[in-house]
């Protein structure tokens, strides 16, 4: 893996940190009067676990670009790309359309995009893709908790 590569990669994730970060509001009015399942980790949870997540994740990302070649390079790149958008896009839509149930939608949408980064990163390094499993199993469960909250918040 090369430096500037992962500078790279470094900044596409911080951007799409910094654009969950300033959309995601817990301790807005709206938000805690959501009724959340018992099993929601305590908020503090989620930027210690989104920083790893997103460290592995810029890792991932410059592994697979300076490895990959031709189209297989070119995909990797508009997949990671579309991945970034869409986690970005799901705390806007969350948090800042207040919408759990388009929220729902959005991160169905991430977890398609999710399977197939992983995918194309095990296809050309498998430490890469390694790297990339926990943020496929923690998306996935940010999706049974959108759904659970989605459910008991139907109004």
């Amino acid at each position: 893996m090369r430096l500037p590569t992962l500078l790279k990669t470094s900044a596409a994730v911080t951007a799409t940190a910094l654009t969950g970060s300033l959309a995601t509001r817990p301790d807005s009015r709206w938000y805690r009067k959501l009724d959340k399942p018992p099993w929601q980790p305590p908020p503090a949870a989620f930027p210690v676990v989104w920083t790893a997540l997103y460290g592995l994740l810029a890792v991932a990302g410059a592994r697979v670009l300076d490895r990959a070649q031709g189209p297989a390079r070119a995909r990797f790149v508009r997949g990671y790309a579309t991945n970034l958008a869409l986690n970005a896009g799901w705390t806007v839509v969350f948090f800042g359309a207040r919408a759990p149930r388009a929220a729902l939608a959005e991160i169905a949408l991430l977890n398609v995009s999710n399977l197939a980064l992983l995918n194309r990163a095990r296809s050309v390094d498998r430490a890469a893709a390694a790297a990339i499993a926990p943020y496929v199993v923690w998306t996935a469960f940010a999706t049974a908790l959108n759904s659970s909250i989605a459910a008991r918040n139907r109004k």
